[in-house]
């Protein structure tokens, strides 16, 4: 599933080989939240942006269409029209995200929908059920997440139930395996902790145990600075096996993901290229751009004169201002394009560095750069 080809430091260029594409990493994963990516089609994210991974949402997806409808479809490749791979999360941070209308139990996790506040019920082994029916590439297990700061108790905890609901997901995997079914269908496991390293440590030699097919980073940006989430990718990519990928999940900005590479990890995720290119907030290799000022309304340069993207080679400052202030559908479109085309970039060339030896070069020109702003 997963080829290291080359470090440089703790950095590492591979290649994710999943039944649907091969994906070089590091890699930045578009979020597709109801099996589309907002603002975008399949051809956007194929042809334009040239996408080998994108991700899908369970609890989403659960809710609305629901299995029986991806079943008849034949996954969320086929419904979607998006030919590449998709990695699908479990529904826990959705569940988290929640608050009050959440009850997690040893079984599982109650929740109310957030559409028309019907009660349902998650285990690790239903979330799975519904990934098979996404059929997707990669499929993360019901993990307890939980707010930073917490106390040690609620880390123990946390750690625990993550573990306990690890084990049950795996062994139902295996069992499908066993009767000829997932093949194409690969596990992740979701280290906890927060920031801790002792509680990191004992996460990841419990989850390392059950052999996943890779293991993430969970329970980050959820309330801790940022120098606390890099110290923990320090401590904690070094206690995972080397030859299998290691995910970050829902982070961050272009910092956070540079700052990631260089501790190891290969895969990303945020809505923040996506949700903030429909705010207004545009990214750029000096740093953000606000288009809805009227510094840009006369305005005749692209976003970012290094940039290639679709947008910046047929559109103007100017003419994002106007179809931001006029509310335009078109502008979330251009403007999703551009930001995912950064990140996307972004990664291309952190891994085009690490392969030929200059990843403290492209670091340094990363930020060397937003210093000029």
């Amino acid at each position: 599933m997963f080829r290291l080809l080359h470090t440089q430091g703790s950095a590492r260029a591979g290649e994710l080989i999943l039944a649907h594409s091969h994906v070089p990493t590091p890699v930045f994963m578009p979020v597709g939240t109801q099996a589309c990516v907002k603002a975008l089609d399949a051809q956007d994210l194929s042809e334009i942006l040239q996408a080998k991974i994108i991700l899908a949402n369970t609890y989403h997806t659960y809710l609305r269409p629901g299995a029986a409808i991806m079943k008849e479809f034949g996954g969320v490749h086929n419904f979607s029209g998006f030919a590449g791979s998709f990695l699908s999360d479990s529904g826990g941070f959705q569940a988290f995200s929640l608050g009050q209308n959440v009850k997690k139990t040893q079984e599982g996790i109650w929740f109310c929908s957030h559409i028309d506040g019907s009660k349902h019920f998650f285990t690790p082994e239903s979330v799975l059920d519904m990934q098979y029916a996404l059929n997707s590439d990669i499929m993360m297990i019901l993990d307890d997440l939980i707010a930073l700061p917490a106390d040690e108790k609620r880390l123990a905890q946390s750690i625990e139930t993550t573990t306990r609901w690890a084990v049950r997901s795996m062994n139902y995997h295996r069992a499908q395996q066993a009767r000829g079914l997932a093949q194409g269908n690969h596990i992740f496991g979701i280290v906890q902790g927060g920031v801790s390293e002792r509680f990191r440590a004992q996460s990841a030699r419990e989850l390392v145990e059950l052999n996943f097919d890779g293991y993430a980073l969970g329970g980050l940006a959820v309330g801790e600075s940022a120098q606390e989430m890099y110290e923990t990718i320090d401590f904690t990519t070094p206690l995972l096996p080397e030859s299998k990928p290691r995910y970050l999940m829902g982070v961050g900005t272009p910092e956070n993901i540079i700052e990631a590479i260089d501790r190891g990890v290969d895969m990303f995720d945020c809505v923040m290229p996506s949700r903030n290119a429909r705010n207004g907030t545009l990214f750029t290799s000096f740093g953000k751009l606000h288009i809805k000022s009227p510094q840009y309304k006369h305005d005749h340069a692209p976003l970012d004169e290094s940039c290639s993207c679709y947008t910046c080679k047929h559109f103007s400052r100017g003419y994002l201002h106007h179809l931001f202030r006029a509310g335009e559908i078109t502008y979330h479109r251009l403007a999703t394009l551009h930001n995912l085309s950064y990140y996307l970039t972004l990664v291309s060339g952190a891994r085009a560095a690490i392969l030929s030896n200059k990843w403290s070069e492209y670091k340094r020109r990363f930020y060397a750069k937003r210093d000029q702003s």
